[in-house]
């Protein structure tokens, strides 16, 4: 009956698609036609086959301490071209958990699947599968099985890449912020040699990885686990391709958490977008620096955030200077306090590491931000599939000049990130494959069940404004906002009010009559990690 089930409901999507096509449709507008039948194909057939469990491969899940019981891993074929279903194939890595069952002494009924993506482009959600055994999940692994998965390109699911991962990620390098004309033309001929070798290791496939092959991919992934309605968390970039997933198939949602929602306007993807996170890291930027100073008698690098900028610029001048460890040089020191801009958990470590940097001791800087060759297969992946889904899924600007005129008038309001934005995006400007036409996201009212979506109102990887978007052109969709905060994705974490809303909706169904709101979490306390003072 299931599987007759599943044929009635793609069956009728497909029949409805056909039947409201454009007559005279664009080229693109066939092609789509053709890929959603490709889909409906390779649903069936994942749904007639499942999934077949065996032990996880640590380089999947890496095995902790009490590993949840049940843990299994296995994979899930899906086509490469979805216009070409009896194409070539290609397996996506798939983690899975057992709910639990029961809440402390309370049993609790089973309530599917919770698929998981962690965003990205370019991150694996393989590991979302151990969640249960944090005790803020342990709620919702009661009556969820948590299920990851590492989204095509990513990990051991046709894994791309675009250069040598030995020479990937290596230090020291500069991060100036007003780049001067010889240090542009170089980086733009390593854009040029970049993008050259997407398509000389990645090969004509290179195409194929994109945001909507992802939410094709996520329908599949449905079928595959036999659930005839997907319940999915996205985060950041995750909340995209969801969006996508609840615009094209919004009978299969039963509910959906859209965390760090990015804005899905198609005039923001991505260029556009890319830019205006420069300026909300700019904001995030200063919050460090406010924090930092009201901590000074720790970190004693200046009691106003101006003093805290002029330390970090002289830290980075000197490293321009002399590399702390020969691997440690401006770019490190950038990326190091980037990453902080995401997660204010961060910034005890942070603090601590400038303040010994700039006290004489440079081990913790260079033990927190020198390059490290174990991880560097993982990040040169994870770059690769970032920029193929990037530079695929929309059309960016091929003239240097605009990309420099833009980023000039840019770097003068908002130094801090500018620059190193536009260098990791840079090789979409000469890439070698076609580029698509962004869909405009949207859903009317009734056509697709309530989705959560949570945002933090300081995000700077994903400004709060998309978020806004994203409630707008999903109807029906409900906003919880962590005011006064930034940190990247906040369901899951330390806000027992975020929680609150978070259970009630996966748990129960519930969400808020109207939008609404929590107050922030605590900021960090400082000293952890402290290295000065």
């Amino acid at each position: 009956m299931k599987a007759v089930a599943l044929c009635s409901a793609a069956t009728s999507l497909l029949l409805t698609t056909l039947a409201t096509a454009p007559a005279g449709g664009t080229a693109q507008d066939l092609s789509g036609v053709a890929e959603l039948r490709g889909t409906v194909v390779a649903a069936l057939r994942a749904g007639a086959r499942g999934i077949h469990y065996g032990a996880c491969d640590p380089a999947d899940v890496p095995p902790v301490p009490h590993s949840p019981a049940g843990l299994r891993c296995g994979t899930v074929s899906v086509p490469l071209d979805y216009a070409r279903p009896d194409g070539e194939q290609i397996r996506l890595t798939v983690s899975r958990t057992p709910a639990t069952g029961e809440d402390g002494k309370r049993a609790v009924p089973r309530q599917g699947a919770l698929v998981y993506n962690p965003g990205g482009p370019g991150a694996s959600g393989m590991y979302f599968a151990l969640a249960g055994t944090l005790p803020v999940w342990r709620h919702i692994a009661a009556a969820y099985d948590l299920v990851g998965y590492a989204p095509r390109g990513v990990g051991r699911s046709a894994p791309l890449s675009c250069a040598d991962p030995k020479q990937f990620g290596k230090g020291p390098t500069q991060a100036p912020t007003h780049p001067s004309a010889s240090y542009k033309r170089r980086r733009v001929a390593e854009a040029k040699a970049y993008a050259r070798g997407c398509a000389r290791r990645s090969g004509p496939g290179l195409r194929f990885f994109n945001s909507l092959n992802n939410a094709r991919d996520l329908e599949v992934l449905r079928a595959a686990l036999g659930e005839d309605r997907l319940t999915f968390m996205g985060a950041s970039y995750g909340t995209y391709y969801g969006s996508l997933y609840a615009a094209m198939f919004p009978s299969h949602v039963r509910r959906m958490v859209l965390d760090a929602a990015v804005d899905p306007d198609p005039a923001k993807i991505w260029y556009r977008g890319n830019l205006d996170q420069s300026v909300a890291f700019e904001r995030r930027w200063a919050d460090v620096r406010d924090w930092i100073a009201r901590h000074d008698d720790v970190y004693r690098l200046g009691d106003t955030p101006k003093k805290v900028q002029a330390a970090y610029a002289t830290a980075a001048a000197r490293l321009a200077r002399k590399p702390a460890g020969g691997k440690v040089g401006p770019g490190q020191l950038q990326n190091a306090f980037l990453t902080a801009g995401y997660y204010d958990d961060y910034w005890p470590s942070r603090a601590a590491a400038l303040s010994a940097y700039l006290h004489g001791d440079p081990k913790p800087l260079v033990g927190l931000a020198a390059p490290r060759a174990g991880s560097a297969a993982a990040a040169e992946n994870g770059g690769a599939v970032y920029t193929a889904v990037e530079c695929n899924d929309a059309p960016w600007p091929t003239d240097w000049a605009v990309w420099d005129r833009d980023n000039t008038r840019l770097a003068r309001v908002a130094p801090f990130e500018t620059w190193d934005n536009a260098w990791m995006n840079l090789p979409c400007a000469y890439w070698p494959a076609p580029r698509q036409r962004p869909p405009d996201v949207r859903t009317g009212p009734g056509a697709l069940p309530p989705v959560l979506i949570l945002a933090a109102e300081r995000d700077a990887a994903a400004p709060y404004s998309g978020a806004l978007e994203m409630n707008r052109r999903l109807a029906g969709s409900l906003l919880v906002t962590e005011r006064g905060a930034g940190t990247h994705g906040i369901g899951g974490g330390p806000n027992d009010c975020v929680n609150g809303y978070l259970n009630d909706y996966l748990l129960g169904g519930r969400l808020p009559a109207r939008n609404a709101s929590c107050a922030p979490r605590a900021e960090p306390e400082p000293g952890r990690g402290r290295a000065a003072g």
